[in-house]
């Protein structure tokens, strides 16, 4: 049965750059920004998705209350965010949407700064970044698993567990 809902794709450019310094040696790359994060012009801005709620926990630093301390964040510890997709048809803000990816250019950071290790946050980050850049960058990305709303089944402590238990690693 057809329930008359067609999805609506549109043409979308990412249109906030990347997070980073020459420090940086860690990158967590995204797939590419939600339709509130594209409202706020930064990372993770739609208010159930748990990144900015986890990383400082696991930082041991308080929750960032605006961009700019999220920025500051990331930096002092050394950790660069971008996003693998430049452009794409989505609709909304799935990543199960997207189609006519474009991909970024991740030589900008690999390129000037001094990145050990590379994580996604979910899979369909790793499978672009597999596709498009792992092949430029010469490494292998470790998925961690989303810390999306949608990825529902994965709580924040479970979600904790494992990404504390990557990240210092290499932090």
């Amino acid at each position: 049965m057809h329930d008359g809902k067609e999805k609506i794709y549109e043409c979308h450019d990412h249109t906030f750059g990347p997070v980073y310094d020459p420090d940086c040696i860690v990158l967590i790359l995204g797939s590419f920004p939600s339709v509130l994060s594209r409202k706020q012009n930064f990372y993770y801005g739609h208010p159930q998705n748990r990144f900015w709620k986890l990383l400082p926990e696991i930082l041991n630093e308080p929750v960032p209350e605006n961009i700019e301390e999220k920025k500051r964040l990331v930096l002092r510890h050394h950790i660069a965010l971008w996003d693998v997709i430049e452009s794409c048809e989505i609709c909304g803000s799935s990543d199960s949407s997207i189609r006519n990816e474009k991909p970024v250019d991740i030589r900008m950071i690999t390129g000037n700064c001094r990145i050990g290790r590379i994580f996604t946050n979910g899979g369909t980050a790793k499978k672009m970044y597999d596709r498009y850049l792992r092949d430029l960058t010469g490494m292998e990305a470790f998925c961690l698993p989303s810390t999306s709303p949608a990825n529902a089944a994965w709580s924040l402590e479970k979600l904790k567990n494992e990404w504390n238990g990557e990240l210092k690693k290499w932090l």
